[in-house]
């Protein structure tokens, strides 16, 4: 039997500092070694349904999905300062991080882009504070704008990855790892092919059209604040 586990990244990172609170999501190091101990939880579940079997000989591989950073140059909408977004924290953290990954045993790194798709848009407090007439125009500063950045081909790429497994028979079971309810044609795909699909939410809530599509829930991490191990 193998498990390829899929990790949608955006997300992962997005939670992660709700699941584990001991975990620095800023140092891509501590990062990484949480990454480690998820699949390796996830392994130690499905190990635990197959006895007599080591657990690395469950893993197909695991895929990271997510996009490479913007590493253009810009102005800031308000004060016009120079920005080059290459040496922001951000981008500098998903590079790191990206560079770990890559130097995992059985790990498939799958990014798509960012792409720019408008310059500058005003967040929601500011866009309130505006039509309730608490701010003036006059008063919007850099930080009440956020630039118009969207990740492509991430979601296709992972959609992608559970078809050719599936219909390869690369894996027996697929751990999905995320919370978007758009891998729902995926998840359909591989359960008609008889390939047993795993949801692991992050202890987020889950849309009932994912939930329909799935096998079962398992949390390869404890509940936030319980520190105890998660029945398989």
């Amino acid at each position: 039997m193998k498990v390829a586990i899929l990790i949608d990244g955006g997300f992962f990172l997005k939670r992660l500092p709700t699941v584990r609170k001991d975990v620095d999501y800023a140092d891509p190091v501590s990062v990484d070694r949480s990454i480690g101990q998820l699949i390796n939880n996830h392994l130690e579940a499905v190990h635990l349904l197959h006895d007599g079997k080591s657990k690395w000989t469950h893993l197909y591989r695991c895929f990271y999905y997510d996009a490479s950073p913007y590493t253009n140059k810009g102005h800031l909408p308000i004060s016009k300062k120079a920005i080059d977004y290459s040496k922001t924290r951000e981008a500098e953290f998903r590079l790191s991080l990206f560079k770990l990954l890559r130097k995992r045993p059985n790990m498939a790194l799958r990014l798509g882009h960012v792409e720019r798709e408008r310059s500058w848009l005003l967040k929601e407090q500011p866009q309130k504070d505006l039509i309730a007439g608490t701010k003036l125009p006059k008063e919007l500063a850099d930080e009440d704008f956020v630039a118009g950045f969207r990740q492509k081909a991430v979601d296709m790429r992972l959609g992608l990855d559970v078809a050719s497994i599936t219909l390869k028979k690369q894996a027996d079971t697929l751990i999905l790892i995320t919370g978007d309810a758009d891998f729902v044609p995926a998840a359909k795909l591989a359960r008609r092919e008889g390939v047993t699909v795993i949801l692991d939410p992050l202890w987020q809530s889950v849309k009932p059209e994912l939930f329909e599509h799935i096998d079962g829930l398992r949390g390869g991490f404890t509940r936030p604040n319980v520190h105890k191990k998660v029945d398989p």
